[in-house]
């Protein structure tokens, strides 16, 4: 007869379970390893996007300056040959340079030594200083212009030159830089060179703007490899030497780096910490685990984390989906303290989280919105979303033109874009005085007009957002008149499918326009519905196999009687000012202002004229201003037109009147007066002249208007 053994049986149960416990150690570590590379690899990752798109955005920015000084110079450079011959009209080419454009601090046509033998050495330079234009020479015995670099390198490669930053000492010691080109006569002989000075003080508030992390800083170095903007504080570069990441563009055809270097310890600061405290809890885990190996099956340990990682993936996606929701304008009615447009949209991602996006802003009295969508679906899908939508709403801030916009989108986009991944888009610009709808299609459906009929948006083809950079993207204009509903949709609606995977297909969405059209319910909200109501009726129990996103934008201004209508021609010339105070009293009058609001009337409409007869036409040229005032029941309109220069006022930021007069830049100031008394301020380009119009609602009965 066998003996029982209570201490055997103890080692054999113990054997395994050690075993268990070391498996779940070796797996545990494993795992941590494992999520923390990649964890680390998406914070790496994510920081080079956030560095990579404000290295873009800076340089795209630093271009638009870089492009206005180039084209200063590249238009003077006709009229500066002409004047070869005659000298002493070279300084008012040098005051045409610095006068037409505000980017340029100096200018200067400096001739070849000895090109005239009665000039060795000749060249007027006009300059800004304390708000005027002041007329100097390079010619002197302290200043050799024709060996310094500006002068030099042009005429050695035969072509346009940015200069190495200088300090302008006799400029304040100001950072500037030089864009110079050669001069040739008519006989091809290289007889002078014509400059642009630029001062490099924006580029120091764009280089600290380069902040993608707390203790990040940006480093701008010269072609010859000199810093020419770096950080504040050196301790701090000293202390984050060898512990940084460092991502750098190149900005073409001035030779200059850029660079952001972000501490490491910035970067994964937070991953090490969670870390540390993940390892932590580990070690409590595997104490867990003796405890749990006793109690239950390594079945039921299994199905347990199986369930925990389900609701942990499901409680993400919930966070990401309501994250993306959040991002797009869910508020409706949007806008309902105006009477000229109505807009309502809807997105029904097929999975918790998905890649159409939608958004619309007003800005300066026009209607910026665009539809996308992006290729693919899921988690990848919806950060790009994120990223575009994010880049529209930044440059329609600033950019009114649906081309440029989504060509820089495209630039952009493209240029970071290593997924291959890449969106369809349509951008709408709709000038809500007017109803004139400017757009640009990126490869998306046509968007359906809803009016005197049912009709599709005729659209170029252009390439989707994100495939490759440099593509022209075309810019469309149509009439939108009062009534008509513009209807844009991503092709989750026209590829819907039933059961037996039947498309919805365009015609049941013409069908459905053409119903809501004969009932009278091409209202936004309305016709979505009955769309958002058909394709439910048409797919069934089916499940959805796209993302659905649509967006309807109605335009409903009323044409009201105009009770007031007059007309004042001036020349451009500040004299005139008093006739025109006397025009605006006489309108004001008419229309029932008060006298304190008819003095800001007049402040806002001499500021507005003044800029034009100040800047729309070349000096010495004559040129008209006229400004047509108009009044209905509900508001009176200035509209200012020349036929000078383009010129969009409404672009121009607002001063900031928080920093001191010192600390403040030069303009803005007038456009924020405007800004403050008028109610709307409207800028369009038409048949070559431009059109400025502002627009003041009249006193509601019974009230005062201050």
């Amino acid at each position: 007869m066998k003996h029982f053994s209570f201490k055997g049986m103890l080692k054999q149960l113990a054997r395994p379970s050690l075993l268990l416990i070391v498996v779940a150690t070796v797996t545990l570590a494993a795992t941590s390893l494992i999520q923390y590379y990649f964890s680390k690899k998406g914070i790496r990752d994510e920081a080079v996007m956030r560095a990579e798109s404000q290295l873009e955005t800076t340089r795209v920015r630093i271009m638009d300056v870089v492009n206005q000084t180039e084209a200063a110079v590249r238009n003077s450079v006709w009229i500066a040959c002409w004047c070869l011959d005659v000298p002493d009209s070279l300084q008012v080419v040098a005051r045409r340079v610095v006068e037409d454009n505000p980017v340029v601090m100096g200018s200067t046509v400096a001739l070849v030594p000895g090109y005239y033998s009665e000039h060795p050495l000749f060249s007027p330079y006009v300059c800004r200083e304390d708000g005027k234009l002041v007329t100097k020479s390079l010619a002197t015995d302290e200043y050799n212009y024709p060996s310094q670099e500006w002068f030099t390198k042009p005429i050695e490669l035969g072509e346009g030159y940015w200069s190495e930053p200088y300090i302008d000492e006799g400029g304040g010691n100001v950072l500037m830089t030089t864009y110079s080109v050669p001069l040739k006569d008519y006989r091809g002989k290289t007889a002078a060179v014509l400059t642009a000075d630029v001062s490099l003080e924006w580029l120091s508030h764009l280089v600290n703007d380069m902040q993608v992390y707390q203790n990040a800083y940006g480093v701008i170095v010269s072609r010859q490899g000199k810093v020419m903007i770096g950080p504040d504080n050196e301790n701090d570069i000293e202390n984050y030497n060898d512990e940084v990441q460092e991502y750098t563009t190149r900005v073409e055809r001035t030779g200059w780096t850029m660079t952001i270097v972000i501490p490491e310890k910035e970067i994964f600061g937070g991953i090490r910490r969670i870390s540390l405290l993940v390892n932590l809890l580990q070690l409590l885990g595997i104490g867990m685990i003796v405890l749990i190996l006793r109690i239950v099956t390594r079945n039921q340990l299994k199905y347990q984390k199986v369930k925990e990682k389900e609701a942990a993936i499901e409680s993400e996606l919930h966070v990401a989906n309501a994250i993306q929701t959040g991002m797009l304008p869910h508020t409706f009615p949007t806008y309902p303290d105006r009477d000229d447009v109505q807009l309502y949209a809807s997105l029904t991602p097929a999975k918790d989280v998905g890649g159409d996006l939608f958004d619309f802003h007003i800005r300066d009295e026009k209607l910026f919105f665009c539809i996308g969508d992006v290729s693919g679906k899921g988690v990848p899908a919806s950060l790009f979303m994120s990223v575009t939508r994010s880049i529209f709403r930044t440059m329609s801030a600033r950019e009114s033109m649906p081309d440029r916009i989504v060509a820089t989108m495209n630039e952009t986009i493209a240029d970071m874009n290593e997924t291959n991944m890449f969106v369809t888009l349509f951008v709408g610009v709709l000038d809500l005085p007017t109803g004139r709808l400017r757009y640009s299609n990126a490869g998306h459906d046509a968007p359906l007009l809803v009016g005197a009929g049912v009709g599709t948006l005729p659209c170029d083809s252009n390439i989707p957002v994100g495939v490759m950079t440099g593509w022209k993207y075309t810019l469309q204009e149509t009439q939108i008149f009062t009534g008509t509903t513009i209807f844009l949709y991503t092709d989750g609606l026209t590829e819907a499918e039933d059961a037996d995977h039947a498309q919805f297909r365009m015609g049941r969405v013409n069908d459905v326009a053409t119903k809501a059209l004969e009932k009278g319910l091409q209202e936004p909200k309305q016709l979505i519905g009955l769309m958002t109501d058909a394709v439910h009726q048409f797919v069934g129990d089916a499940e959805q196999s796209d993302d659905l996103t649509m967006m309807a934008v109605q335009y409903i201004k009323e044409q009201r009687d105009v009770r007031l209508r007059k007309t004042i021609v001036l020349p451009n010339d500040t004299k005139e000012v008093p006739r025109l105070a006397a025009f605006v009293d006489e309108v004001c009058e008419a229309v029932g202002f008060s006298p304190s609001v008819t003095m800001q009337m007049n402040l806002a409409l001499e500021e507005a004229v003044v800029n034009v007869m100040n800047y729309a036409y070349p000096p010495g040229t004559r040129g008209d201003v006229t400004v047509e005032a108009a009044s209905n029941d509900v508001r009176l309109k200035f509209t200012i037109i020349d036929s000078g220069s383009p010129f969009d006022p409404t672009l121009k930021p607002d001063a900031d009147i928080t920093l001191t007069a010192e600390e403040r830049p030069i303009g803005g100031l007038g456009i924020l007066m405007v800004r403050q008394i008028m109610d709307s301020i409207n800028y369009e380009r038409v048949d070559g002249c431009n059109v400025l119009t502002l627009r003041k609602k009249l006193a509601v009965q019974g009230q005062t208007t201050k």
